[in-house]
């Protein structure tokens, strides 16, 4: 456990004003080095001294409240970090009541992304409970006046082990509050074997109130007097309002005023778009206002933008020499003097969130104060955001996280937000921003449209002595800069600069690909592409040699070791942890290759026009492999099967984790069979699910999910399961059909 931490009893007050729930008479939370503790004076706060992750308070009636200050959007969190606490503190689950946390820089980090939120946590909750326990334990041995030892937490109870009597954590909870938490190096920690919640399929806290509708998401926020807006947004990135008609709008029954939002400018950031508001007593009217705005726009440098044009452009240049950033040997020298070659294109096209719920926000604003509702995965970015927008201090922006309906990347941006607090400010009134589905899927930021090009040497004995990789697509980075032109460090460290294979002769390269629409993180993010591209140029490769495609993946690996790509000059990010933590281990990664192949089924024989294909992936410092049978059948293509086996490390709820491998699954067959975003005149062509396609009930598969148990410690689990999946459809088409598919989506070739 860290001794990097301290923990310290906090008061009430604080609890309520990080929350907005009283505390309990014993409260607890948690600190890290290098920011102030949130309990201490804001006027004499030093930054350079420590800051809250978590809070931990019980109640004289033994409630246990524990802080989630992580964003809900069907994962489990809420119900994950909690059970790390409770178990630690050996809390009656039945008395736990969670709370969710304010926006607050005191949390540390609440971005509800990059599969990180128990790996980056979980520890400290242990810690968290861990001391509790040692609190209320001492309370009772002073009560009792006997040996600290001589007691001991069950099910939220202290017990007396001679005389068998115990107190409820509420009796105590009052004398644990004045005793000095203990030292981390002074805690006892349960063993594995201990646990009684870490490690158990927990029914998520949340479903009884999801199933009965007695939830609150972003959308369903009312306030009174409060005003619905709908925006009509420049179709084009960069473009402006020039004209449009403020009076028809008004002359639409229950329209009550029409706002031009301020205008903003390169780099795009997390600003509004530029637009009209139509602001009304009901959501129908402000639609039917905004659509007789008739506006005029300018459109801008980006109106020229053509994605099949663009993807024609990044083809050519894939094919020629990138800029080198990881490099063993001489690749090409090896591969002009090799027996064989083999080299392939894979493309895909801008991708949308598409989550179920849309961006939803409502904002306040008085006195110089804002208040926000919002369906937001950075509670924290929101907060910063808002008030930059409206020229306040963050502390005078307060964020409520409701629930979210679905996020996969969209909502940790906080544009939606921005623009119900603009418009808050501007009429003096509570305003709700509705995001139609088309507003969605028309001004989203999007997964990055991308070619990949690979060429491998291979001599006579079969045995690849050499690898080209190229990777070309807008970066991410020119969302904040407007001028970043080629794929960035750590998006190159996401399942492309750190290949795990053990070749003589290897050289990984890029190439310029300017951005032309709002670029962002989604599900798994530039792995996407990645792990598509190299897990069909691995099975292309078995097929070139003659072996299987699990044989060709065990060849490529090579022998049990850990790969660090630093010495071969990639600076490599590794999802943000420090260097020796989380290596990338080749055991694990063979590991669920060959648990995959032993319990799916994909080496065994199929019936004609059926194929089974595999591919394996890690990302977010986690572990899968795929496989999936499909037929193909009158040019049509249908899933049959999927299996899944991920290496998570130490898994805290195995439910949640099944559940979010077969989110995956269904998220990865949507992207590679049918989904696609197409650019003309610099406007995106899709507005619904009529023309964006998502997996369907009667497209889906039959889905079996494998965990690994392991002491390891906790990987991610939200988004490692995507990568794998297209590579391991496109093969299973070729092993079912001899037709290669490098191009995403299936249904530019196939009916799916």
């Amino acid at each position: 456990m860290s001794n990097h931490k301290q923990i310290k009893s906090v008061s009430r007050r604080d609890f309520l004003r990080y929350t907005s729930v009283t505390g309990g008479v014993f409260v607890l939370g948690a600190v890290l080095p290098s920011f102030s503790p949130v309990w201490a004076n804001a006027a004499t706060a030093n930054d350079a001294s420590n800051t809250l992750n978590l809070f931990v308070s019980i109640d004289d009636d033994s409630t246990v409240n524990i802080v989630c200050h992580r964003s809900e959007m069907g994962q489990g969190v809420r119900t994950g970090i909690p059970q790390i606490v409770a178990d630690e503190l050996c809390a009656d689950w039945s008395k736990v009541n969670v709370v969710q946390g304010l926006a607050d820089e005191a949390y540390g980090s609440q971005n509800t992304d990059g599969s990180r939120s128990i790996r980056r946590f979980y520890t400290t909750m242990r810690e968290m409970g861990a001391t509790a326990r040692a609190m209320l334990e001492q309370a009772a041995a002073q009560k009792w006046a006997v040996p600290v030892a001589d007691v001991f937490a069950e099910n939220g109870m202290i017990v007396h082990k001679a005389s068998g009597k115990a107190l409820s954590f509420g009796e105590l909870a009052s004398a644990a509050g004045q005793i000095t938490p203990p030292a981390i190096k002074d805690l006892t920690f349960k063993s594995p074997e201990q646990f009684k919640l870490i490690g158990k399929p927990v029914t998520s806290v949340d479903l009884s109130d999801v199933l009965t509708g007695n939830t609150t998401f972003g959308q369903d926020i009312k306030l009174d007097d409060m005003l619905y807006a709908s925006i009509e947004r420049c179709p084009v990135v960069g473009g402006s309002v020039k004209t449009f008609n403020k009076d028809a709008p008004l002359k639409v029954a229950n329209v009550l005023a029409v706002v031009e939002m301020p205008k903003q400018s390169l780099p795009v950031l997390f600003k509004n778009l530029n637009g009209v508001a139509v602001l009304a007593s009901n959501t129908w009217s402000a639609l039917q206002g905004r659509q007789a705005l008739d506006v005029s726009w300018d459109l801008g440098a980006n109106q020229t933008h053509d994605s099949e044009a663009y993807l024609t452009e990044l083809k050519q240049r894939i094919v020629t020499k990138g800029k080198p950033f990881r490099q063993i040997g001489d690749a090409y020298k090896a591969y002009e003097s090799s027996e064989q070659s083999l080299e392939a294109t894979y493309t895909l096209p801008y991708l949308v969130h598409a989550p179920m719920e849309p961006p939803a926000a409502t904002a306040v604003f008085k006195d110089g104060y804002c208040e926000v509702w919002a369906c937001t995965q950075t509670p924290q970015s929101t907060q910063q955001n808002v008030a930059g927008a409206l020229g306040i201090d963050k502390s005078k922006v307060k964020v409520n996280v409701t629930l979210l309906g679905g996020g996969f990347g969209r909502k940790s941006k906080p544009d939606f937000s921005v623009e119900a607090a603009v418009l808050a400010q501007k009429t003096g009134k509570p305003v709700k921003v509705v995001w139609s589905r088309e507003d969605e899927i028309r001004h989203g930021y999007y997964h990055a449209i991308s070619a990949q090009h690979f060429q491998a040497g291979i001599d006579a004995n079969n045995k690849v002595t050499s690898w080209l990789q190229r990777t070309a697509f807008p970066s991410i980075s020119w969302t904040f800069t407007g001028t970043t032109d080629e794929p960035q460090n750590n998006e190159l460290s996401l399942g492309f600069g750190d290949l795990p294979f053990d070749i003589d002769n290897l050289s990984c390269e890029t190439h310029k690909a300017p951005a032309h629409v709002r670029i962002g993180w989604m599900r798994s993010v530039s792995n996407i592409q990645h792990g598509f591209a190299i897990g069909s140029f691995v099975d292309e490769l078995a097929e070139k040699v003659g072996v299987s495609t699990a044989q060709m993946w065990l060849t490529l690996i090579g022998d049990d070791r850990i790969v660090d790509p630093k010495p071969e000059g990639f600076d490599y990010a590794n999802y943000g942890e420090p260097d020796g933590a989380f290596p990338i281990e080749t055991k694990r990664l063979k590991n669920v290759l060959n648990e995959l192949m032993g319990k799916s089924g994909a080496d065994q024989p199929t019936a004609d026009n059926e194929g089974w294909g595999i591919s394996v992936h890690r990302s977010f410092v986690s572990y899968v492999a795929v496989a999936t049978k499909v037929k193909v059948e009158n040019n049509k293509v249908s899933v049959l099967e999927m299996h899944s086996v991920i290496d998570a490390g130490r898994v805290i709820n195995p439910d949640r984790v099944k559940s979010q491998q077969e989110g995956a699954m269904i998220f990865g067959l949507s992207i590679a069979l049918m989904s696609e975003i197409t650019l003309k005149e610099g406007a995106i062509e899709q507005s619904n699910f009529h023309d964006y396609n998502v997996l369907r009930m009667h497209q889906s598969p039959k889905i079996v999910t494998h965990i690994i148990e392991s002491t390891e410690a906790p990987g991610g689990v939200g988004e490692p399961g995507v990568p794998p999946v297209a590579a391991s459809v496109v093969n299973a088409i070729y092993h079912a059909s001899k037709t290669r598919i490098r191009a995403l989506p299936v249904s530019k070739h196939f009916t799916v």
